[in-house]
């Protein structure tokens, strides 16, 4: 097994400044940074290192909610981080990525919010008023390390500064 990355949380200020835009009634940011799990493995044999929820939240039926997650992945050249939903989530509750799936590239890691991986989940259940309640700490997404390759005419060159959608400005 190569070792290929390495998990970090994000700045206090840079997390702080995600959560309040996504949860601006929250009261103790500070806490909520403080108790913030690094993703790992549940077992050697598993592919996937578990994303926790860095508080209580809950997922309605028909609506998105973005999570700041406080994390940052240091991913070597040649590989990318791909984020799913825990299959639990997804089977029981049909919740799924807004996104399908999350890609996590290397150089994200420099960009500047820092590489802070967010997380986008939609509870689609068909029953109205569904809820998913998530606790602190509860696991709720994985990312899975993948290398890959390029073409042997690729010329890309550009440096990454911004997140979400900033490879294609």
């Amino acid at each position: 097994m190569q070792r290929i990355a390495r998990f970090e949380k994000v700045s206090y200020e840079q997390f702080e400044k995600d959560w309040l835009k996504c949860f601006p009634d929250t009261a103790d940011v500070k806490e909520i940074y403080d108790g913030i799990k690094l993703p790992k493995r549940a077992t050697a044999g598993s592919a996937g290192y578990d994303f926790y929820a860095p508080e209580n939240i809950t997922l309605t039926e028909g609506k998105s909610t973005l999570i700041p997650t406080g994390i940052r992945s240091k991913i070597e050249n040649g590989w990318v981080l791909s984020i799913y939903p825990r299959s639990g989530l997804g089977f029981k509750h049909r919740v799924q990525l807004d996104n399908t799936v999350g890609i996590i590239d290397a150089d994200y890691y420099g960009a500047d919010n820092e590489g802070h991986i967010m997380i986008k989940l939609s509870c689609d259940a068909h029953d109205e008023g569904h809820t998913v309640s998530l606790s602190k700490g509860d696991g709720f997404a994985q990312g899975i390390f993948t290398q890959f390759g390029i073409t042997l005419d690729d010329t890309a060159d550009e440096i990454r500064t911004g997140g979400f959608g900033s490879t294609t400005k």
